[in-house]
């Protein structure tokens, strides 16, 4: 027989836990093996107890849900933190995937979705609650997922100086083309690496090559 999924609980709710509890001891391969009242009492039982998984609230005193998450994961455990909350709200979302949870499910579909998520995270894979999924895809598509959110960084101008300058035309072909005078293309040119925190310009190329600002020649 398989070990079962060691499971801690870390809810400031002693109902909710009693509650947690009963539901996931339906399940033939989890167990519950410790409970938490708040973030840091989290930290301290996932030290000791390794459990595979600790269904987390955001919400708690002393420590909330994501700050332990993050000390947790700082801490190199191998537990995975499937957070468990009544906010649908992005920010609380992509906090979440920042600090390295293995899942995100909201209590109003916990009897649902919490199984699936726990053992989900238990495999190494991410669970996202359905309309998550969507939240995520929405912002990838606007641009601050994408891979290419040198847009939201940088202004138009100062993306045309970055494509120019990688594309090996200097201050005063930039200048030339762009009608604007060489002090001012250099202007724009240490603007652009203040805020990439770039240095050479061999970097500004390779930026721009990673950013899809430029199509490889071959």
């Amino acid at each position: 027989m398989n070990r079962k999924i060691r499971v801690l609980l870390a809810d400031d709710h002693a109902i909710l836990r009693s509650g947690l509890k009963a539901l996931l001891g339906l399940e033939a391969d989890m167990e519950v093996v410790g409970e938490a009242a708040n973030g840091r009492e989290a930290v301290l039982q996932a030290t000791s107890l390794k459990p595979d998984v600790i269904v987390m609230d955001i919400s708690m005193p002393e420590m909330d849900g994501l700050k332990a998450a993050e000390e947790i994961h700082n801490l190199g455990l191998t537990s995975r933190v499937v957070i468990l909350t009544v906010h649908a709200d992005e920010d609380y979302l992509f906090q979440t995937l920042r600090v390295g949870a293995s899942g995100y499910v909201l209590k109003s579909s916990a009897d649902v979705e919490l199984i699936d998520a726990i053992r989900t995270a238990q495999r190494g894979e991410v669970f996202l609650y359905p309309s998550a999924v969507k939240k995520l895809l929405r912002e990838y598509l606007r641009g601050s997922g994408d891979p290419r959110e040198t847009r939201d960084v940088l202004t138009n101008r100062e993306r045309e100086v970055l494509k120019l300058t990688a594309e090996g035309f200097t201050n005063n072909e930039i200048a030339e083309q762009l009608v604007i005078s060489p002090k001012t293309v250099d202007t724009y040119r240490q603007r652009i690496m203040e805020k990439l925190n770039l240095h050479h310009r061999s970097e500004l190329v390779r930026y721009a090559l990673k950013k899809g600002l430029l199509v490889p020649h071959d």
